[in-house]
This record gives C-alpha cells, structure tokens and sequence, in this order.
C-alpha cells in the first residue's frame, strides 16, 4: 500500500507567514513591533504578540489581558472570538495553524531514537495544561493585582515559550538595552524555552501535549466542533496503525474526538481500508455505502 503524504506543512507554512506578514517589523536598527488596528484581532493559534512581524493578538495573551484588567466588556469580545474558534475548528488549529506547533513538527522530524512516554506519566501529565489555563491564565491575573487593580499576564511572563522564541529573543538581539537588563526572569524562560524545543527532538509536540492553556481551551469543543474525525467501525480491522501513527497518542478506536486531537489527519493516511475520514459540519459523519440491487433473471 502506497504510503499518503502529509501535505499539512503547507497550510502550517502558510499560516505562519500570514500571522507574522509585517515585514517592516524585521528590518531597521531596532526591531518594530506592529501596533496597527490589526493587533485588536486575536489569531486563531499561540503567536506572541511581541513577535516583530505578528499582525495580530495571541488568544492567551488577550485573556489574561481581560482577565486582570479592569475594562471587562472587552472579555466578551475576547472570550467570544475564542469560542468562535473553537467552534469552527477546535483543535485543528492547533494541527494546521499554530506556529509554535508547527516547530514542533519540524524538530520532531530530526532523525534521532524517539521517546514515547509511559502511560502512566503521560496521562496525568495531560491535566497540567488545564492547570496552566485555569490557574495562570484564569485565576492569578485576576486574584494578584498591583495598586491600580491590574494583574499580570502570569502565563506569558513565566512561562510561555512561544513569547521567548518569536518575541524575546529577536528583540533583544535588536537592542542593547534591552540586552543589558537581562535577569532572571529571561534566563528561567529561556532554560524552558531550550528543554521544549530539546525534548520536541524526541517527543511528539511535548507542549502541545501537556502545557499549552490555547490547546486546553480548544479541546473543550472536541466533541461539538465542525470539523472533526469519524471512525466507521464497519471498515475497522482493528489493526492499531491509525494508534501508532497519531503523534497524541489518542486511543483512536475508543474515542476518535477527544480533546488531545488535533485533527492532524496522521491516523486517516495509516488506516488501510480507509475507514478514518475527515468531516466538517453538521451532517451525520457515517458514510453510507450503495446498497446493490438485486439483478433480475429471465
């Protein structure tokens, strides 16, 4: 059976280059950060907003934004525009639109012995994203505030590694200021910045998998998003290679929409009788085979 390709790196492509088109924002003596009307619009996946070439707002940047500030109208905006996503897309836009993803994949491509973590660490490792969302995106800008009742963006500031690779570091490098008052807080985020991208070496999507919030409030919609996965059980032979292609470790047959998927379509090229399809809509997902009709003798 002839192997299908995977022809998603080029949406990836694609939709990176359309999130980070502002090209005036790389070139000068001092990289430009983007502030045009565009940056009131979130993107649908993780891209700093500090990226120099990012014509728009990341979606966990702008919750926490609305969480801890003090114009909370505008969460409604911002939560909206995330349900929309979620809606229409779920997770897929974590499989074909986020950038720090899309990383990800390309470092997992390196040829090197690949680690699949055991069950029972990666399982309850899975919930420490939605701790991330909930605490440092939810809770903690909302509960710690300053004088003025503004809190901060705990998840960015600490942790988020996409902002340490597409916006810290490219401004830094630009300004010398900038570079002389590096301290701890650079250095802590730059150290988990290195074990993500070092462990995307031999782990399929490590942050995707168990830290990323975006990823823990897409997969909410799993089960109602229009675009999903359907498994027709009739064509299934159980063989397992749509489990061991599915870089989330999924357990496809038992339960193909679950929140860990990210619609990457891996599953459907390995399934041998083609019993694995992807579907947008409302409509039921079940393909209905042609009935034959009886042929009538003389």
């Amino acid at each position: 059976m002839k192997k299908k390709k995977d022809s998603r790196w080029v949406t990836q492509t694609l939709a990176a280059l359309a999130t980070n088109s502002y090209l005036p924002g790389f070139f000068g003596e001092r990289i430009n950060i983007y502030k045009g009307k565009l940056k009131n619009a979130c993107v649908p996946g993780l891209n700093c907003y500090s990226c120099p070439g990012a014509i728009g707002s990341c979606p966990i940047g702008s919750l926490q934004a609305v969480a801890g500030g003090r114009k909370h109208d505008f969460s409604f905006y911002v939560v909206g525009t995330l349900i929309l996503f979620g809606m229409l897309l779920g997770r897929a836009i974590c499989g074909f639109l986020c950038l720090f993803g899309f990383i990800q994949d390309l470092l997992y491509k390196i040829p090197t012995p690949k680690i699949k973590v055991p069950h029972k660490v990666d399982k309850p490792l899975r919930y420490a994203k939605y701790l991330m969302l909930i605490v440092l995106v939810f809770i903690l800008p909302v509960v710690l505030t300053n004088a003025f009742g503004l809190g901060s963006p705990y998840f960015c500031k600490w942790v988020c590694p996409a902002g340490t690779l597409e916006g810290g570091i490219p401004l830094l490098a630009s300004d010398e200021g900038l570079r002389n008052s590096i301290g701890f807080l650079f250095y802590w985020k730059a150290s988990l910045l290195a074990l993500i991208l070092l462990a995307s070496v031999f782990i399929h999507r490590p942050f995707c998998k168990y830290f990323c919030p975006l990823g823990a409030f897409y997969g909410l919609f799993s089960k109602i998003s229009l675009w999903r996965m359907t498994l027709d059980k009739d064509k299934c032979i159980d063989c397992g290679k749509c489990e061991k292609a599915c870089p989330m470790n999924v357990a496809v047959r038992k339960d193909i929409n679950v929140p860990e998927c990210i619609r990457c379509g891996n599953c459907k090229r390995a399934c041998p009788t083609n019993a694995i399809r992807t579907q947008y809509g409302f409509r039921d997902a079940k393909r209905k085979e042609p009935k034959l009709q009886p042929t009538q003798t003389n």
